[in-house]
C-alpha cells in the first residue's frame, strides 16, 4: 500500500530529524604534559554541544584496556598507536568523530596510521620540554631523568615533531579553551562541521 505524503507526515511527525554526520580523525600529538588529553576533554564537549557523535581514545586508558600488557620498547609503542589507529579508523568511517590523545611520539607510525584513514586531521600539541616538565603531576619526568622511566620520550626516548600536521596548538601560548576554539574554527572553516 503507497502511503499518502499526509499519512508519512503523521508517522514521521514524532521523529527528531537526523543530518548525516561525516566521521573523521583528530589525532593529537605531542610531549607528555602538552595539554593533548585536556584540549580534547574540553573540544568534546563543544562537539557534543552540537549535537555530533564523539569517542576519546586517551592514551593512557586504551594502554589500560585494549593494550594492556604492552612495554614502552619501540615495538611496543607502534603496536599500541596500530591500535588506537585501527580503532579510531573504524569509528570514523562509520560516522562518529574520533579523537586520540596519545604521544605517538613516532613519525613513521603517524604517517601509516594516517594511511588508515579517510578523514586524517592531525594536531600538534606543541609544548617546549621545561613547560611539560613543569605541568608534570604524575612526577614521571622527575623519574625519567632519575633513570627509573627507560625509553621515556623527550629524555630517554625520541619524540618525532609532525612536519605539516593541520593544526598546531601552542600550548605553552594558548589556554586550553582557546587551542579548543583554534581547532573548532579549523573544523568549520575546512567543512568537517556545519558552522
Amino acid at each position: 500500500m503507497i502511503k499518502s505524503s499526509e499519512e508519512e507526515k503523521k508517522m514521521t511527525s514524532g521523529i527528531i530529524s537526523t543530518r548525516i554526520q561525516t566521521g573523521f580523525t583528530l589525532w593529537f600529538t605531542g610531549l607528555s604534559g602538552a595539554g593533548k588529553s585536556t584540549i580534547a576533554n574540553i573540544l568534546e564537549k563543544k562537539i557534543k554541544d552540537l549535537g555530533l557523535k564523539i569517542e576519546i581514545l586517551d592514551g593512557d586508558i586504551v594502554r589500560t584496556h585494549l593494550s594492556k600488557g604492552l612495554g614502552f620498547s619501540k615495538e611496543d609503542r607502534d603496536t599500541n598507536i596500530r591500535r588506537i589507529g585501527y580503532v579510531a579508523s573504524l569509528l570514523s568511517r562509520n560516522g562518529v568523530i574520533v579523537i586520540t590523545a596519545a604521544i605517538s611520539p613516532y613519525r613513521s607510525i603517524r604517517d601509516e596510521v594516517r594511511e588508515m584513514h579517510e578523514n586524517f586531521i592531525e594536531v600538534y600539541a606543541k609544548c617546549p620540554l621545561e613547560v611539560a616538565e613543569q605541568r608534570d603531576v604524575k612526577g614521571l619526568y622527575k623519574k625519567a631523568r632519575a633513570g627509573e622511566i627507560p625509553q621515556f620520550t623527550g629524555i630517554s626516548d625520541p619524540y618525532e615533531e609532525p612536519h605539516s600536521p593541520e593544526i598546531i596548538v601552542e600550548t605553552n601560548k594558548e589556554t586550553p579553551e582557546g587551542s579548543a576554539d583554534k581547532i573548532l574554527r579549523w573544523l568549520k572553516e575546512n567543512g568537517f562541521i556545519e558552522g
